[in-house]
């Protein structure tokens, strides 16, 4: 759709992984490759996950800090230890599990969803683009991201902050069927 900003946002164990599959020693970070490679395929932009990565350690740490102070303060209340909530997998075994304890999970959003949302919300009103016009894509390594974005509570209605996640190996499935070249890309 020619009238959408097409964002991306790659996790970090993307830029190590991709490299191996194209030959190149394991951890290889191919990060300047791979992002040459997602502006081929169309994406208008390109955003790294270690910067939603940085806002949930500062969410989850005033969290924590808050949670202490009232602890210490008295309040029996408080659940301790706080655990992150930064893992879908993790957040929905307490779910199933254990839902006398779904406080213990912190309350952010993991590193892609706080991303998402920052793109949709924040930059794309800096940039003058309507929320509505923005399409974020996130690349991950595991599945369960997938199931994590369509959570209703991380949407405005029918727009989700994030609104389709491809994993690593379907990312180099795609690079592979687009006949990009990886290894000499600039």
């Amino acid at each position: 759709d020619p009238s959408k900003t097409v964002i991306v946002q790659t996790a970090p164990a993307v830029r190590a992984a991709l490299g191996e599959e194209f030959g190149l020693p394991a951890g290889t970070s191919v990060t300047g490759k791979m992002v040459s490679a997602l502006r081929k395929l169309g994406f208008d932009k390109v955003f790294d996950t270690d910067f939603g990565a940085d806002l949930t350690i500062m969410e989850e740490a005033s969290e924590l800090l808050d949670r202490l102070t009232r602890h210490f303060n008295g309040d029996e209340t408080v659940k301790l230890p706080i655990l992150t909530s930064c893992c879908p997998a993790w957040v929905n075994f307490f779910e199933c599990n254990y839902p006398d304890m779904l406080d213990v999970p912190s309350s952010a959003k993991s590193p892609m969803q706080i991303l998402s949302t920052v793109i949709k919300d924040i930059w794309a009103k800096e940039k003058g683009v309507e929320r509505d016009a923005i399409t974020s894509v996130a690349i991950m390594p595991c599945l369960a991201k997938k199931y994590e974005a369509s959570r209703e509570e991380f949407s405005r209605g029918v727009n989700f902050d994030t609104d389709y996640v491809i994993t690593t190996r379907e990312l180099i499935k795609i690079i592979k069927e687009s006949e990009i070249d990886l290894l000499n890309i600039t």
